[in-house]
């Protein structure tokens, strides 16, 4: 029998390249994707994607979404509650643990490992320790298909938001940069790839900066850019 995990998506390349893992696994299935939502937004929290380009993904993966709605400027506090109700919610039909695509922050890591292990479930890090140079490589080897979505300015410049991820980009990348965003220094949303079974389509919008620091491109589904 297989085991059913869930995994935690923010819609980014880690995401895909954790669930391309997984799907070489003969004994595990992926029960759900789990997402937290800014209310209010309607946008894939830290990332700034819109919720249906959110729901087109999950559409041309092929698996079941659970969102995870947390207000404007959400606290730690009801950020773990939220997410302690929809986890003990998976626990409670038999789902044991959950995957994430963390790759070298231990303090990370061990933040994941206490929250879930309270409410006992797993922890799981499929790419936990890989190269981050070698992994930037083999996302862009294996077709898939990237675009910034947001950058920290305080790490990398905001003309990188909008960019496609590829070898260009990499190559770009100013010395210090994790090639992987690691440290936080962008996010990017997957529209296509090898477990897609159909590109997510997406037009670029406009760019802003916000709090001062963080620069996003919009991205819009064929409904929203056909009202431009």
């Amino acid at each position: 029998m297989k085991r059913k995990l869930l995994l935690s998506w923010s819609g980014g390349k880690d995401s895909a390249l954790t669930l391309h893992e997984l799907k070489k696994l003969a004994d595990v299935e992926v029960a759900s994707l789990l997402t937290t939502v800014t209310e209010g937004f309607e946008r894939i929290s830290m990332h700034g994607v819109r919720r249906e380009l959110l729901l087109d993904q999950a559409e041309a993966l092929g698996l079941p979404i659970e969102e995870i709605l947390i207000p404007q400027k959400c606290s730690n506090e009801i950020y773990e509650e939220q997410m302690r109700q929809a986890l003990e919610k998976f626990r409670s039909k038999g789902i044991s643990a959950a995957a994430f695509g963390d790759l070298f922050l231990q303090e990370i890591r061990s933040y994941r490992e206490k929250r879930m292990a309270m409410i006992g479930m797993d922890a799981v890090f499929p790419l936990w320790g890989k190269n981050t140079s070698d992994l930037a490589l083999e996302f862009i080897d294996l077709g898939f298909r990237a675009v910034l979505v947001c950058v920290d300015t305080e790490m990398l410049s905001g003309e990188f938001a909008g960019r496609e991820y590829d070898l260009d980009f990499i190559r770009d990348l100013p010395a210090g940069v994790d090639p992987c965003g690691e440290n936080g220094e962008f996010h990017t949303f997957v529209y296509d790839g090898p477990i897609f079974s159909k590109p997510v389509k997406v037009q670029k919008g406009e760019k802003l900066l916000r709090e001062n620091r963080f620069y996003y491109c919009d991205l819009l589904g064929l409904s929203a850019a056909s009202l431009r």
